[in-house]
């Protein structure tokens, strides 16, 4: 982003202590993993190589993003600090493109860290509302809580600082904020990253396993430009979004093809493969000249146990251990609608506990299901809620079932089982967590995605029963047999 105005930090620093390896006693800076084999590093000529390519790829190719603008052009440290640090959390996750608006309308409501360190937790919900993983909206507000409270409103100026001392920061953000904001000369890992490094180098180990992440870190310190630090890092990272990507790597326009050493292997693959076929040799093994990993038992390369796919190509690498399956949960929740004082309809919603999944959010009254519940049984919880909430009786004939919902959290497979309830009038009560909104207010309030799910499928459901015919198909409830199935479609139609 040339930074001429940012003094430059010129110790390279590791995880623990900021001093560079060679001013450092023996054993204070390095990781305790074993050096890697030469096969999974670079020399001197292909590192300034590397850095020579990748920022001139950069200059000319790079993404023209708000966050980029911002951190260019804003000359108080402080203030470009914060910026990008509200920038790189919203991207773990997320798209670029999904980020883009949320951080314009977060960075003009609040541009400043004291701004949002004012901000209530319900002001920050509203406009995280949509983007997902909501911790992260709330670790940044106490983040700059803590920064106007206890660090006088000066962000921490060293990515071992962040770290520490910011609530949710973790040392790949760290790294990003304190290279591109203060020029520090460290590198960082991200998944793009990992992506590029494992296929320059052919590291074909786990990635998640702790001597590859070692590995990859120490590889990511080694790289990084002393000259143009955050540039370098957000090089690196916009390689693996918009060339090196997961699946349909752009070999073709990437300015390390040169060095990538899974790129060699699959050329080397390929021709081996054709002059086999030409020479219909039995004894030729399909790659024997392809240059290896000397080293026995390497902990970076491929496991013999993991076959080379050569139909993937680079896409071979990285790879990963099976993801743990998300758990599945049902959980059953009623629209209640009722008219408003000037005619449009109004909806109740109930405040989640402040700590836990989407904490602070609102959403319609609900209840997991701890067991496997008949329709019977999860009506009658269902009511048990709605009784609890209200202080008035409901009752099962007042229910309205209207289908499911599917929503997927990182960890949770969630399927919404819902229910409709209309003009029960409820005993008003002076509750913080209760509230009735307008449809306008639903859509500015802290909602989850999921809860606007919900509302959509009961527009459609009402529209079609809002006619002269009925439904012609109900959706099947998947907890009971076919003939209740039936039946439960039938009773709904004539509940009102």
């Amino acid at each position: 982003m040339g930074r001429s105005a940012i003094k430059r930090v010129c110790k390279k620093v590791s995880k623990k202590e900021p001093a560079s390896p060679s001013k450092t006693p023996a054993g204070k800076n390095k990781d305790p993993s074993p050096d890697p084999a030469p096969h999974h590093t670079f020399t001197s000529e292909e590192t300034e190589t590397l850095r020579k390519e990748l920022l001139t790829w950069y200059d000319r190719c790079k993404r023209d993003l708000p966050w980029r603008r911002l951190a260019a052009a804003e000359m108080d440290a402080n203030r470009r600090a914060y910026s990008v640090w509200v920038s790189e959390v919203m991207l773990q996750q997320t798209q670029v493109s999904t980020v883009i608006d949320y951080y314009t309308k977060w960075m003009k409501t609040w541009p400043t860290v004291e701004d949002l360190a004012a901000a209530s937790l319900e002001e920050v919900n509203e406009k995280w509302s949509g983007l997902g993983y909501y911790s992260r909206g709330r670790r940044l507000q106490e983040g700059a809580q803590k920064v106007v409270r206890d660090l006088g409103g000066q962000m921490p100026r060293t990515a071992e600082a962040l770290q520490k001392l910011l609530p949710g920061v973790g040392r790949y953000t760290a790294g990003a904020v304190a290279s591109i904001s203060y020029g520090q000369v460290t590198g960082v890992v991200d998944g793009n990253v990992i992506r590029v490094l494992c296929r320059l180098r052919r590291i074909g180990a786990d990635c998640t396993s702790p001597p590859v992440a070692d590995a990859l870190w120490n590889l990511a310190n080694d790289l990084v430009d002393p000259d143009r630090p955050g540039d370098f890092n957000q090089a690196m990272m916009e390689l693996g979004a918009t060339v090196c990507t997961p699946k349909r790597a752009l070999c073709g326009e990437c300015p390390l093809q040169s060095l990538c050493r899974a790129y060699k292997k699959v050329e080397l693959e390929s021709a081996s493969s054709i002059r086999n076929l030409v020479d219909r040799r039995a004894d030729a093994p399909i790659g024997s000249d392809i240059e290896d990993c000397a080293t026995a038992s390497c902990s970076l390369c491929m496991q013999p146990s993991d076959r080379w796919d050569g139909s993937l190509g680079v896409a071979n690498y990285p790879r990963k251990s099976a993801k743990k399956p998300a758990r599945e949960e049902q959980t059953v929740t009623c629209v209640w609608e009722r008219p408003g004082e000037q005619g449009a309809a109004e909806y109740l919603l109930l405040q989640r506990p402040q700590k836990g999944l989407l904490a602070g959010m609102w959403e319609f009254p609900s209840m997991l299901l701890e067991k496997a519940c008949t329709m019977k049984e999860r009506e009658d919880i269902l009511c048990g809620r709605l009784q609890e909430v209200s202080g008035c009786e409901v009752s099962v004939k007042d229910l309205q079932f209207v289908g499911e919902v599917i929503h997927i959290f990182s960890h949770i497979n969630q399927t919404y089982l819902v229910y409709f309830l209309h003009g029960i009038a409820m005993k008003e009560a002076e509750r913080s967590a209760l509230r009735w909104v307008t449809r306008r207010q639903f859509m500015e309030s802290a909602i989850p995605t999921a809860m606007k799910k919900i509302l959509q499928l009961c527009d459609g459901q009402r529209m079609l029963c809002g006619g002269a015919e009925p439904p012609r198909k109900r959706k099947k409830d998947r907890s009971d047999g076919q003939r209740d199935s039936k039946q439960r479609s039938i009773d709904s139609f004539f509940r009102k």
